[in-house]
């Protein structure tokens, strides 16, 4: 485990993003969820603290161990698997932050689970998403989370414990005396970027690698987001775009593990927006079942670069949020098939409708996976004025 000193840190980074991540100041009183892993309960005590100092109400909540889950999962019924506890929707309603510590001590528990059971339980709880995400639009919700290191992810990730640990350390730049004025100035040279990205009027990316081939149409009124304080670490730098733009090879040489399900290689090859053929050389059967989850899990939501003049992450740690955000000699690119942000709309998001995120080609769905390239790759930009721009290249983005 993480000293206690790191530990410490880390708790001032998470408040640090927590703020940071929410359009419109914390007032005192606000009430901010925690929900935490077994495992990390000392960093919950310590962001407790930090919260009740601030005049915060703090709602603590524990997750459910890998034996509750895999219970759930396999034995509920169907109205067990839709049931939304009563107070849920009250507590979203006026929730203005929420803090998620992940210690997972499995990652493979729900395996052998069929994922249309999962699939009931997103879908019931998408309700819930949306509450938070108006909230969020209108500036009255924030939220950011971490993952700590385990035995579990060290050893999916073929570490030792105190290898998995260092990369940890070094990703959420624990190493530093003040690690928030670290993230503070991360986050200064990413506006820099992002507002270079908009003054580019980009209306179509142009992604190559040894394996992609693929080209994303930006869509109208996009921002790119990233490095705001969702998520520690971050590094990512993205968009959605308009799903139906999408054509052409995605390629994902990274692993990732969903829903206890270990994939690799996967390749999606889409047309008119869709991923019409979806394959892997390993977890294909379930990649597919993922991509038919609902009737849009297999359109794009996110598309997302990463500079590995950020990111300190150097080695697969079995980790989405980790993963996401490689560093190593080609920084990395991630495709997202299923739900888009709306934030990235650019303008108020609190004004979309269904209706309008539908006719701007935000995607909808009860799915988010991020699949990750770390090969080689060169970002181009069509701009609409007819130009041509390489936007990243060599892990890195070229302003």
């Amino acid at each position: 485990m993480l000293t206690e000193q790191e530990l410490r840190k880390f708790a001032s980074v998470l408040l640090w993003a927590l703020k940071n991540a929410r359009h419109k100041p914390f007032r005192r009183g606000d009430v901010v969820r925690v929900i935490y892993d077994l495992p990390a309960v000392r960093l919950a005590e310590l962001v407790h603290e930090k919260l009740v100092r601030a005049g915060y109400h703090a709602a603590m909540r524990t997750g459910e161990t890998p034996c509750m889950e895999r219970n759930f999962y396999g034995l509920a019924d169907g109205r067990q698997l839709s049931h939304i506890s009563a107070g849920t929707r009250e507590l979203f309603d006026t929730l203005n932050g929420s803090i998620y510590i992940i210690a997972p001590e499995s990652l493979t528990h729900l395996r052998d689970i069929d994922p249309s059971r999962m699939g009931i339980t997103m879908l019931a709880r998408k309700p819930l998403r949306e509450i938070l995400n108006r909230r969020e639009e209108k500036g009255l919700f924030g939220w950011t989370l971490c993952t700590l290191p385990t035995k579990a992810l060290a050893e999916k990730a073929g570490m030792s414990f105190n290898s998995y640990k260092e990369q940890v350390v070094k990703a959420c730049y624990l190493d530093k005396q003040d690690p928030a004025a670290a993230w503070e100035a991360i986050y200064r040279r990413a506006l820099k970027i992002k507002k270079w990205l908009k003054s580019l009027n980009i209306e179509t990316l142009h992604v190559e690698s040894a394996n992609i081939d693929l080209k994303i149409l930006l869509g109208e009124k996009r921002r790119w987001l990233g490095i705001s304080g969702h998520n520690i670490p971050s590094f990512e730098i993205f968009t959605s775009p308009d799903w139906r733009g999408t054509e052409g090879v995605y390629y994902s040489n990274l692993p990732s593990y969903k829903s206890g399900n270990y994939v690799e290689d996967v390749r999606l090859e889409f047309k008119r927006g869709c991923a019409i053929k979806q394959t892997a050389r390993k977890g294909e059967k379930f990649v597919r079942k993922m991509a038919a989850l609902d009737a849009t899990a297999n359109k794009v939501g996110e598309f997302s670069l990463t500079d590995n003049r950020f990111s300190r992450i150097t080695k697969f740690m079995a980790d989405t949020l980790y993963d996401e955000n490689f560093g190593g000699p080609n920084g990395n690119c991630h495709l997202a098939i299923g739900s888009s942000y709306s934030d990235t709309f650019d303008g108020n998001p609190a004004l979309l409708t269904k209706a309008r995120k539908k006719a701007m080609g935000f995607n909808d769905s009860s799915l988010h996976w991020d699949l990750v390239n770390t090969e080689k790759k060169r970002v181009t930009a069509l701009l609409k004025n007819g130009g041509r721009k390489v936007i990243y290249e060599n892990g890195q983005f070229a302003l």
